[in-house]
């Protein structure tokens, strides 16, 4: 194999070895819209919208569990909460 190959090869698997790194660091701040259909809008769920989810979770002395997991009657007390709580961190673009 020649040297130029070889740093071919080598760069190659460099970013494949990279690329998993570099996109899992990027997803940590991903955000994404979740509707609120008691109150008719939207809310970018990121970092922020975690932090009062945590929140709202250590007051009800809930265990931890993905918002999505929630029963219908825990995510209205949580959107009645949200909204009584903070900024509204509100995505204006409603459909």
């Amino acid at each position: 194999m020649s040297r130029r190959n070889a740093l071919l090869t080598l760069a190659l698997l460099a970013g494949a070895v990279a690329t998993p790194l570099i996109t899992t660091g990027c997803a940590e701040h991903h955000y994404y819209r979740v509707y609120d259909p008691y109150y008719s809008d939207y809310h970018r769920w990121g970092p922020d919208e975690d932090v009062y989810y945590r929140q709202w979770i250590v007051e009800r002395h809930y265990e931890w569990r993905d918002y999505s997991k929630l029963d219908r009657n825990q995510q209205r007390d949580y959107w009645t909460w949200r909204h009584s709580h903070g900024d509204h961190d509100h995505d204006h673009d409603n459909h």
